[in-house]
């Protein structure tokens, strides 16, 4: 290379590399994040999902696994049944509280206070019933079920599901539950609210021995939520609102 063509060259392979160097930083900062541009890679954000594990008492030391539409983890409830985890994920999550031969379920719309009670085990139940499924099936299918993750997803949705579980309640076992917002209320066992009204309904006969939602609950709401399917997708939330294509309440 003569010197004359060197002087026009390199200022440009230059030019090249300080490009070359800023693209290098931007896919290594926030700027990639929630993008595919960088390497191909999706970056999700971290998410706190916290709540409590009981059934009228604690499920201490249990393992609560959770399973995102991208994303999961796991960590352990305290000795007041008390769980909390961050990490990368994308919600809705699915929630499994498992001690012994028992285990609970539930959902995170979002990052915040989640609970697992016999109550959000009858909300799951009352949602796959109103998708078509069991609630086994909800939870096998939610990993690759666009219209799963959709509706559970969905605050509207969520909150119209757990209105109904109250309401099916109180009309079938003829208590006043104090704490209609039991998925996203906080609480410590012991304490009026979430807690006493799950000792409310294991002394009317809805939770069993074990903690579990009694069958004939289990029928209650499944054929409350057959009978208000949610016929089609409903439109994405934040987790703070959105709306939804099935009534909430039997």
């Amino acid at each position: 290379m003569d010197a004359h063509h060197a002087r026009f060259v390199r200022p440009a392979l230059a030019g090249i590399c300080l490009a070359s160097l800023a693209t290098l930083a931007a896919c290594g900062g926030n700027s990639c994040i929630g993008l595919n541009g960088c390497g191909g890679t999706t970056v999700t954000p971290n998410v706190t999902i916290s709540g409590t594990a009981a059934t009228g008492t604690a499920i201490a030391s249990a393992t609560v696994n959770f399973s995102c539409a991208q994303g999961s983890g796991s960590t352990l409830s305290d000795g007041g049944g008390h769980y909390t985890i961050t990490f990368d994920a994308t919600p809705p999550c699915i929630l499994t509280a498992s001690s012994g031969g028992m285990s609970l379920h539930s959902l995170a719309f979002a990052g915040g206070t989640f609970n697992t009670t016999p109550e959000t085990e009858l909300m799951l139940v009352y949602l796959a019933s109103q998708l078509g499924t069991s609630e086994s099936g909800l939870i096998a299918g939610f990993p690759t079920n666009s219209q799963y993750q959709q509706v559970l997803g969905n605050a509207a949705d969520v909150q119209a599901a757990q209105s109904a579980v109250v309401t099916n309640l109180q009309q079938h076992y003829a208590v006043t539950l104090t704490a209609p917002a039991f998925l996203t209320t906080s609480f410590t066992v012991g304490q009026a609210g979430v807690d006493s009204d799950l000792g409310t309904l294991a002394a009317a006969g809805a939770i069993d021995a074990n903690g579990m939602p009694d069958p004939a609950a289990v029928s209650l709401l499944s054929a409350a939520g057959a009978a208000h399917p949610l016929t089609g997708t409903s439109a994405p939330s934040s987790g703070t609102g959105g709306t939804g294509s099935g009534s909430g309440t039997m």
